[in-house]
């Protein structure tokens, strides 16, 4: 499996919609550089973007994010709805916070409490303070939710999702969001994001289940959280890849039971001290050691980008181009592939991953993509027409709104005449 990994792409509006932009070349570098790389280790079977997507988490710097994330997929031969995103500090609208008071409020409620974990899960229960405390990502989740990653409170304040690794055996993506509390302030108006942001322990359940290998993206390192230690050791012990970005230092960590990616930025400031745009394409396999024992093979091309001639060059280990490195696997118990030629089972539970499981396979995220490419009033139409809305949730966001319709498209078994439904509006 390849995967291509990056973050901190950071578009500002308005010059990120113009053709002065200058850090376009960049992006347009890469998509380049993806392109050719492509040609020698295949498609890529799926696109991590680890947060900063946008500058200030507005509309336009997502609309500009959508049209290139869409090209880099096509350069690398990456199918639209295997592009897989969650939020960075700069994807939340500090203006919304610094303009409601109960966004602010539901903040420092969990910032001051001694159990933040029951006071976050109590605030996010709640009617009106779980929404507000999800308002300052509004933009971020109407982009977000076309990739099956919108957030709404309580239940899906973080995402997972399926990829088949090998026989039998799943990658598990999780999506984790440390930006519940970013862009906090305290009521003299001192940001206080870098001391408080909080990441809770049921985001890093991460079931260290058979047959699944368990990959963890978060846009802030472990040393940028308060309860740091908890979630590295939940983290390390449980998942074989972490993904993080926020830092925009390109780095590997490698120990037999895990190996972790620190993202270079796509677009870090320019003023920026070790200024250097960079990505990653990591290559996944499933094998066994020399005593029959399970293994992850990792094969990672970390690239940074390099002056005259500009362009993105590979970070050596020890003179190599390839980071290479094997880790240990637990639970893990390969199947022989089907014949061909034999009938499926019938399926009379959801799979082992419930029902973010069954959304999270390639047919259900192309569904959702094509729902969200859809106009308001068709997505609107289709909703009530398959009694996927409940007349409470008229006034939610479109985000959230549509996405539970989703879901419960989903869990009613209705994915069928849902695709239905979309291919009749996209026939006009």
């Amino acid at each position: 499996m390849l995967l291509l990994h990056l973050s901190d792409i950071h578009f500002r509006h308005p010059v990120c919609n113009s053709d002065s932009d200058p850090d376009r070349p960049f992006r347009t570098r890469l998509i380049q550089d993806a392109r050719e790389r492509v040609k020698k280790l295949g498609p890529v079977d799926a696109i991590l973007v680890g947060g900063d997507i946008a500058f200030a988490g507005k509309p336009e710097e997502y609309q500009a994010a959508l049209k290139w994330l869409f090209e880099l997929a096509d350069a690398c031969g990456c199918d639209h709805s295997r592009i897989y995103v969650i939020p960075g500090n700069h994807d939340v609208d500090q203006d919304v916070i610094k303009k409601d008071v109960s966004v602010q409020n539901a903040q420092r409620a969990i910032i001051s409490a001694s159990n933040k974990e029951r006071e976050l899960l109590r605030q996010l229960q709640h009617v009106e303070t779980g929404p507000a405390l999800l308002r300052p990502i509004g933009a971020y989740n109407d982009f977000a939710g076309r990739f099956s990653a919108a957030i709404f409170a309580p239940e899906r304040v973080f995402w997972k999702a399926d990829l088949p690794l090998a026989d039998g055996v799943m990658l598990r993506i999780h999506g984790l969001n440390s930006t519940i509390l970013s862009g906090s302030h305290t009521p003299e108006g001192r940001n206080d994001v870098e001391r408080d942001l909080y990441v809770e322990p049921r985001q890093t359940a991460l079931d260290p289940v058979d047959n699944v290998v368990n990959l963890v993206m978060c846009h802030h390192p472990p040393d940028w959280l308060t309860d740091a230690d908890r979630f590295s050791d939940d983290v390390k012990g449980r998942a074989s890849v972490h993904l993080f970005g926020h830092k925009h230092r390109q780095r590997i960590d490698r120990d037999p039971n895990y190996v972790t990616f620190s993202a270079g930025a796509v677009n870090p400031d320019r003023q920026e001290r070790g200024w250097s745009p960079g990505y990653n394409i990591v290559r996944l396999a499933l094998g066994t050691d020399a005593a029959g024992a399970p293994k992850l093979t990792v094969e990672a091309h970390l690239l940074e980008w390099q002056m005259s001639p500009e362009g993105f060059r590979p970070i050596l280990d020890h003179g190599k181009d390839v980071h290479l490195w094997d880790v240990r696997l637990r639970n893990i118990h390969p199947r022989p592939p089907a014949p061909v030629a034999a009938p499926a089972a019938p399926v009379a539970d959801p799979p082992p991953g419930g029902m973010e499981a069954v959304m999270s396979e390639d047919r259900a995220r192309s569904i959702v993509l094509r729902f969200w490419n859809l106009d308001m009033s068709d997505r609107r139409e289709i909703s009530r027409k398959l009694k996927l809305t409940e007349p409470a949730e008229a006034g939610l966001p479109p985000s959230e709104r549509f996405g539970r319709a989703l879901l419960r498209a989903g869990q009613l078994n209705l994915l069928d005449e849902l695709d239905r439904e979309i291919a009749k509006k996209e026939k006009g």
